[in-house]
């Protein structure tokens, strides 16, 4: 279907209204320049409007004033940028990325995604893009599908898959990495009491006492501190733990916790400097009833 319609016979014609982007740039042996404009020649755009979208959308790029430059001596982030002009100059109704950034290095990725989201808020262009980077998908998606096994597993707001996952596998592949199973004693007012282990969590749910359940938590959820400041703590949920293990987890610090259950925890580098602690030691992890996920569990 395109557009609600289906696409029978010759499909040229829905072809041109589509535009496609790959993890490699697939490039001309041509100049900048010559690789933008190819697409609008071939449909037959007039040379006056041909030049105006092609200064429009190397501008937008950032690669205008490397236009007469060899597509040969480019580098990565200059030739996927390249490739990203050359599909938007034709102004399409759908664009199609798969994986366009994989291949960059962070700091050209992260320019490229700034650029790409700005350029996408302001047309409006549907797209579907594809990625195994949760901090893309965050960053760029409407909504979002989880593929696994060739099917869809969820589809929703980035807000709702990334919170709200519908299984334990959704949870493990958007980043939730505590995923325990409990059983809810008791409910008052929509707030439950679930045993896990022998610890007592407090999350928000409707399902009803006596549900098996998986507890999910994201690990920035979860906050840790000293034994001295647990009655600071204004969440309703707070659990002494055992640092059992540290370690960098690019801008931030992944602790590895044993509440009974394993807990993961990240912290940024500073909290971890004033806590003082390291593997061995005690302290208190702490989240909020609202940060917890349940999801309905089969024992067995």
């Amino acid at each position: 279907l395109f557009a609600g319609r289906p696409i029978s016979g010759n499909s040229l014609n829905f072809r041109r209204r589509m535009a496609f982007v790959f993890q490699e740039p697939l490039l001309l042996d041509t100049s900048i320049e010559g690789n933008v404009r190819t697409g609008l020649s071939l449909r037959g755009v007039p040379a006056n409007d041909r030049q105006r979208r092609v200064e429009e959308w190397t501008t937008r790029f950032g690669i205008a004033g490397l236009r007469r430059r060899s597509a040969r001596t480019l580098s990565g982030g200059e030739a996927q940028r390249t490739s990203l002009a050359r599909a938007m100059v034709l102004e399409p109704e759908i664009l199609l990325l798969d994986e366009p950034f994989s291949s960059l290095d962070a700091p050209t990725r992260e320019a490229l995604i700034d650029d790409l989201d700005a350029v996408l808020t302001s047309k409006r262009v549907a797209t579907v893009f594809v990625t195994h980077d949760r901090a893309e998908a965050l960053r760029l998606g409407d909504r979002i599908a989880v593929l696994m096994g060739g099917k869809v597993r969820q589809l929703g707001t980035a807000a709702e898959v990334f919170s709200s996952p519908v299984d334990s596998e959704v949870a493990a592949f958007v980043g939730v990495e505590t995923i325990v199973p409990g059983r809810i004693r008791e409910v008052s007012s929509g707030l439950a009491s679930i045993i896990v282990g022998e610890n007592t969590i407090e999350a928000t749910t409707e399902l009803p006492p006596g549900s098996d359940v998986l507890v999910c938590l994201r690990p920035e959820d979860v906050t840790v501190s000293g034994l001295a400041d647990a009655t600071l703590m204004s969440a309703r949920n707070r659990l002494r733990v055992a640092v059992t293990r540290v370690r960098p987890a690019g801008p931030y610090v992944r602790m590895e916790l044993d509440a009974g259950f394993n807990l993961v925890a990240h912290i940024t580098k500073q909290s971890l400097e004033e806590l003082a602690i390291s593997p061995g030691a005690n302290a208190i992890a702490s989240f909020k009833a609202t940060a917890v996920h349940l999801i309905p569990h089969r024992p067995g």
